[in-house]
C-alpha cells in the first residue's frame, strides 16, 4: 500500500528546525547541527528520529527540564591513553556533542588505527545509525551506543521498565562493494518509542508483542502504550544491559532516574560511547585468490547473498533507497500529519507555517 508524501526542499527544513532550537536557547551553531542531523534522518527515511522527535524530546527531557543546557562547551577531561579520549558533555545538545565526538574518534583512527571517545552528562543524541553511516561513508569502521533518555523497557522476564532501548550501531564502508555503507543500527526493544510516536500520528497499529499497557498486558494500540519489551527475549535484553553497563563504567546515572527529578547527589542524564576503526589497522593482509581487503569484503558479502539468497536485503539497504527518492525528489519527503507537527513546530516559534499546497507530493 503506497503512502502520499509531500517533498519539502531541504533548505526550507532546516530554517524551521534552526529557528525552533535557536527559539529554545540553542547557540546558531548548535541549531545549525541539530538541523544538520534531522536533514540527514529524513533524507535516509528515519521517520523515527526526525525533527519532529528531536524536538519533542528536547520539549519533555531537554532545554525545557534542565535534562540539556543551550550554549554550554564540552569539557575534555585528562586520559593517560593516547587513542582515548573522556568527556564531559555539561549536558550540551547532543546532536553537536555526538557528531564531534565522531569526528574525533576519526582523528583519533588516522592516527592509531583505533579511536575512542567516552561522553559522560549527556543528552540523548537520537539516531545512533546517522554517525556511524557518516563515518562508514569516510571510509571507517565505526561504532556507537548510548543509554536512553529514559527507562521504557521491561526486562526479560520482569514487569516495571528499568532499560532505555539503548540502541547499537554499526557502520561499515562497503559503498564500493554494494553501493552503500553497511549500517547496523537497532534498538534493543522490538520497536522504539519513536515508531510508537509515529504510530500514533499516523493512526497505525504496532506489530504484535511489541509493548504493553499500564497493566502489563500486551498492546497493539499505540495510544495505550506504558513500556515497550527487548527483542528476541533474553537476547535483546542482553544486548540493553550491555549500553546500561558501558554506562555505568563512564559514569552514567541510575536508568530509573534517567530524565526524572532526582534525590540529592544523583545524576540523570545519559552516557555515549563511540569507537572507530581505521580499516588499514586490521589488514592481516592474506587473502584468498589474491584478492585485497576491498575485494575480500565483497566477495564475503557476495557469499553471503548467493546461493539462493539474492533477495536478502542488507542493512543499510533501505536507507539507501530512500536516500536514491529523496535525491530524484528534489526533497525531503514528509507525511500530511508530519506536515502539521512542523507547523505546531513553526507556530511554537513564530515563524511561518507550511502549506500543503506549496508542495508537489508523490506516492511511495
Amino acid at each position: 500500500m503506497s503512502e502520499k508524501f509531500y517533498i519539502v526542499p531541504q533548505q526550507k527544513h532546516d530554517a524551521l528546525v534552526s529557528a525552533a532550537y535557536q527559539h529554545r536557547g540553542y547557540t546558531e551553531d548548535e541549531a545549525a547541527q541539530a538541523a544538520r542531523f534531522s536533514a540527514f534522518a529524513s533524507h535516509h527515511g528515519i521517520r523515527t528520529h526526525n525533527a519532529i522527535k528531536a524536538l519533542h524530546l528536547d520539549h519533555l527531557f531537554g532545554s525545557a527540564t534542565g535534562g540539556c543546557t543551550p550554549a554550554v562547551e564540552v569539557e575534555k577531561l585528562p586520559c593517560r591513553f593516547a587513542a582515548s579520549e573522556i568527556w564531559n558533555a555539561n549536558k550540551k545538545l547532543g546532536q553537536a556533542t555526538a557528531y564531534e565526538a565522531i569526528d574525533r574518534a576519526c582523528e583519533l583512527a588516522d592516527e592509531y588505527g583505533i579511536g575512542q571517545v567516552s561522553v559522560d552528562n549527556a543528552f540523548h543524541y537520537l539516531w545512533g545509525g546517522g554517525y556511524v553511516m557518516e563515518a562508514a561513508k569516510r571510509g571507517y569502521i565505526a561504532y556507537t551506543n548510548c543509554t536512553a533518555a529514559l527507562a521504557e523497557v521491561v526486562p526479560f522476564m520482569g514487569k516495571y521498565p528499568t532499560l532505555g532501548t539503548n540502541p547499537h550501531s554499526w557502520g561499515f564502508p562497503t559503498t564500493d562493494a554494494v553501493g552503500f555503507p553497511i549500517v547496523i543500527d537497532w534498538a534493543t526493544s522490538v520497536i522504539a518509542m519513536g515508531r510508537v510516536q509515529q504510530f500514533q500520528r499516523e493512526g497505525t497499529p504496532l506489530p504484535a508483542n511489541a509493548a504493553v499497557d499500564a497493566e502489563g498486558n500486551p498492546t497493539t494500540d499505540a495510544n495505550l502504550v506504558k513500556a515497550l519489551v527487548p527483542f528476541g527475549a533474553h537476547k535483546g535484553y542482553g544486548l540493553s544491559l550491555i549500553n546500561e553497563i558501558v554506562g555505568a563504567f563512564i559514569g552514567g546515572s541510575l536508568p530509573t532516574l534517567r530524565s526524572r527529578e532526582i534525590p540529592a547527589g544523583e545524576k540523570r542524564t545519559p552516557a555515549f560511547y563511540f569507537q572507530v576503526i581505521h580499516p588499514d589497522a586490521i589488514n592481516g593482509g592474506a587473502f584468498a585468490q589474491g584478492r585485497d581487503q576491498a575485494g575480500n569484503v565483497k566477495a564475503v558479502i557476495e557469499d553471503i547473498l548467493g546461493h539462493g539468497n539474492e533477495n536478502c536485503l542488507l542493512p543499510g539497504q533501505l536507507e539507501a533507497r530512500w536516500a536514491e527518492r529523496v535525491v530524484k525528489a528534489g526533497g525531503l519527503l514528509f507525511s500530511e500529519a508530519e506536515i502539521q507537527a512542523f507547523n505546531e513546530i513553526a507556530q511554537e516559534c513564530g515563524e511561518q507555517g507550511w502549506s500543503l499546497a506549496e508542495f508537489t507530493c508523490e506516492s511511495v
